[in-house]
């Protein structure tokens, strides 16, 4: 049976102690009701440490936005995947829209990267979706289609089994453009159908698919109402602890 997840994803947002008093509030807010999915909050490498010292595991996962596609050695300013799980963090962000416009990240780094933080007992949670061009030219289907099977599809069907996936409708992010409800439950049903291809149906029907593009609390309810949409990628209304309940709440 797959899981519901809100997971908020704070990006270059808050200072150490701005951070630290973001997860208390949540962690906080989450003792006193009785969520009906899992919450997890990724934040900068530089709070990991510190905010895992001050939430409750066992209400409020942890994770970080990225890391290396190497183990150690002489990269400079990178932070390897045994770093980010020493920290206490659990789960890890790879392959966000950021990451691969602005950084260059190619499906071959994905993979390393996929298989370097399972290796590490850490949760990916992987990005895939499209810009405007292609969804306006009608490609918007093959494009993640061929980001699944490029970096994830070497997998065996366990290790596959590990991770969470987030489709982010690029052009909806930071944007104020929506995917409606239908769009996304077109697209993540479009994603099970991928994944049951390769892997059968059991594994396809125990993935959890979540949704990343500018989920608010106005919206929640209905797009996590589709069948094949089980939670969401949260990017600015995590920054706030009450936007941040209320699509928690949704569920």
């Amino acid at each position: 049976m797959r899981k519901n997840i809100v997971a908020g994803n704070w990006k270059m947002n808050t200072t150490l102690a701005e951070g630290v008093g973001l997860a208390k509030d949540v962690n906080e807010a989450l003792k006193g009701i009785d969520a009906k999915c899992d919450v997890v909050i990724c934040v900068p490498f530089t709070h990991l440490a510190s905010v895992a010292g001050v939430i409750d595991s066992s209400k409020l996962g942890l994770g970080a936005e990225n890391c290396a596609d190497h183990v150690k050695g002489a990269y400079t300013g990178e932070v390897s995947a045994p770093m980010v799980a020493s920290t206490g963090a659990g789960y890890v962000i790879l392959g966000h829209s950021e990451r691969r416009q602005y950084y260059g990240e190619t499906s071959e780094i994905l993979k390393t990267k996929v298989n370097l933080a399972l290796a590490e007992n850490l949760t990916p949670i992987f990005c895939i979706g499209e810009v405007l061009e292609e969804r306006e030219n009608g490609t918007f289907l093959d494009v993640v289609t061929k980001q699944i099977e490029e970096a994830l599809f070497d997998l065996s069907a366990e290790d596959f089994g590990k991770l969470i996936l987030a489709y982010e409708p690029v052009w909806a992010i930071g944007t104020g453009k929506t995917a409606t409800a239908e769009q996304a439950e077109e697209m993540h049903a479009h994603i099970r159908s991928v994944i049951a291809g390769k892997y059968g149906n059991e594994v396809a029907e125990n993935c959890s698919i979540l949704y990343g593009g500018s989920c608010k609390p106005s919206n929640a309810k209905e797009i996590f109402s589709k069948p094949d949409v089980d939670g969401g990628l949260i990017g600015g209304a995590a920054l706030d602890c009450a936007s941040f309940m209320g699509i928690v709440t949704a569920f």
